[in-house]
């Protein structure tokens, strides 16, 4: 329990984050239905925030690296607060779709820093209980900022001022912390030669499931409108598709644990499809009934990310994780910024259930193409595959400290540590070596090594 307590400030400034973010991202398409914006409009505001999110997760850490951790936290957060104010100002499709992307950006960051603070404080023997806790909080949070639109009407003023108050709290745990700065970020790489050689259906499917997920989540909450449903049954829905998201992942975790995972992604798109197929024909004639498949859904598609990481991860060479992982997350990015432009204008041109065709197009293709490879490749042997680990259940939160943070990256230096051990031991030499500090301008970390 010391370890949590030690981090308790962090997974605080973590779980204020994820509830600004969780109210931010549902307020928008909603407020921008009431404005008046097309379809098309509020499509490009997922594909700015997509966009966004992929340059932060490259340009922070050099920001980071220059003024270091707490002054790079407290910038983003109160920007990100600043964008969701302007949104109120500036009533404008581009204006939302520009100061979206720099939203997208302003999350990037800060949620890296939090990370990295996070990964920091963690042992091996404590890697695993962080990561999980850290994930269900953001869960929640997620979901709470979701919820809070049940309780008034988002065509008003309020929420946006308690959304950038909570982005302004965010940044308070942080500030107040004596603890000394961590390693510099983990900037993300992208190798599609070496990731399409290692795993040509994590790179396929991971980009599909980019945009199915980035359709979903982008414009579900205009679908659920456009039917007839409540402010708060939108909410209700949203949330109900996120929360099962993260519960279905603890059986698809064991079946794809046991089964070659190329099968549980397919059992897990063809569910995906014939809840798209009822959510078509059925959707909008009764709220529950509605509600209730959209659920399941989400509990399909926001299952399937970490399955491909961990199918990409059985077949990658030893120590290449982490650069795994990172290369997925940014196709993955791409693919969310192509999945609400897409589904946009075919639901303008046709009827709101268009968002399910889409998303149908991307999971049959994950069928036929991971059908066709199991043809061209066994499946690993069940004792020789890395650990299934869940994660935040949209994928839309995971940024490239997010996989430091995971036991199997842990694993894997432990590993290479043992490996070194192996080739040359020599004890007169056995010293540990301290690592040059962080630049710290404002010597902001004069306390440090204290606990948070």
């Amino acid at each position: 329990m010391s370890s949590i307590f030690s981090i308790a400030a962090l997974l605080t400034g973590s779980a204020l984050l994820l509830l600004a973010g969780g109210l931010h991202g549902l307020l928008l398409p909603l407020r921008g239905l009431s404005e008046g914006f097309s379809d098309s409009s509020l499509g490009l505001l997922g594909a700015g925030w997509a966009a966004g999110y992929m340059i932060g997760c490259l340009v922070v850490p050099m920001i980071v690296k220059r003024v270091g951790h707490t002054r790079s936290f407290g910038v983003l957060c109160s920007l990100a607060g600043i964008t969701l104010l302007l949104n109120l100002l500036l009533m404008h499709p581009l204006a939302w779709i520009i100061l979206r992307a720099l939203s997208g950006f302003c999350f990037a960051g800060a949620a890296m820093i939090v990370e990295s603070w996070l990964n920091e404080r963690a042992t091996s023997n404590t890697r695993g209980r962080i990561f999980g806790i850290y994930t269900m909080i953001n869960l929640g949070a997620t979901t709470v900022g979701q919820m809070l639109l049940t309780v008034g009407d988002p065509t008003g003023f309020v929420f946006f001022i308690i959304g950038s108050i909570i982005y302004s709290l965010a940044l308070l745990p942080t500030a107040l912390s004596t603890a000394a700065s961590p390693a510099p970020l983990t900037q993300a790489r992208l190798d599609p030669k070496k990731l399409w050689k290692n795993s040509p259906i994590a790179v396929v499917g991971i980009f599909l499931v980019g945009i199915s997920n980035g359709a979903f989540g982008t414009l579900g909450a205009v679908y659920g409108r456009r039917i007839g449903l409540e402010v708060s049954d939108v909410a209700i829905m949203m949330s109900l598709a996120l929360l099962s998201g993260a519960l279905i992942q603890l059986p698809v975790g064991y079946a794809s644990d046991r089964l070659d995972r190329r099968i549980v992604l397919i059992a897990m798109a063809m569910a995906a499809m014939a809840l798209g197929f009822c959510l078509t024909l059925f959707g909008g004639i009764n709220p529950v009934a509605t509600i209730a498949m959209v659920a399941a859904f989400g509990g399909m598609i926001f299952s399937m990310q970490p399955v491909i990481v961990a199918h990409a991860s059985d077949h990658a060479e030893p120590g290449e994780f982490l650069k795994t992982s990172g290369g997925l997350l940014l196709i993955y990015g791409i693919g969310t910024m192509v999945g609400p432009v897409a589904a946009a204008p075919l639901m303008t041109a046709t009827s709101p259930s268009a968002l399910f065709q889409i998303t149908a197009a991307a999971h049959l293709t994950i069928i036929v193409f991971a059908v066709w490879r199991m043809t061209q490749r066994a499946a690993v042997d069940a004792d020789e595959r890395t650990d299934f680990v869940p994660s935040l259940a949209t994928g839309r939160y995971n940024t490239p400290e997010t996989s430091t943070m995971d036991p199997r990256y842990d694993e894997e230096l432990e590993d290479q540590a043992d490996s070194n051990d192996e080739a040359y031991h020599d004890p007169a030499v056995d010293e540990v070596r301290p690592e040059a500090p962080e630049a710290d301008p404002d010597g902001l970390n004069a306390d440090a090594g204290k606990k948070i």
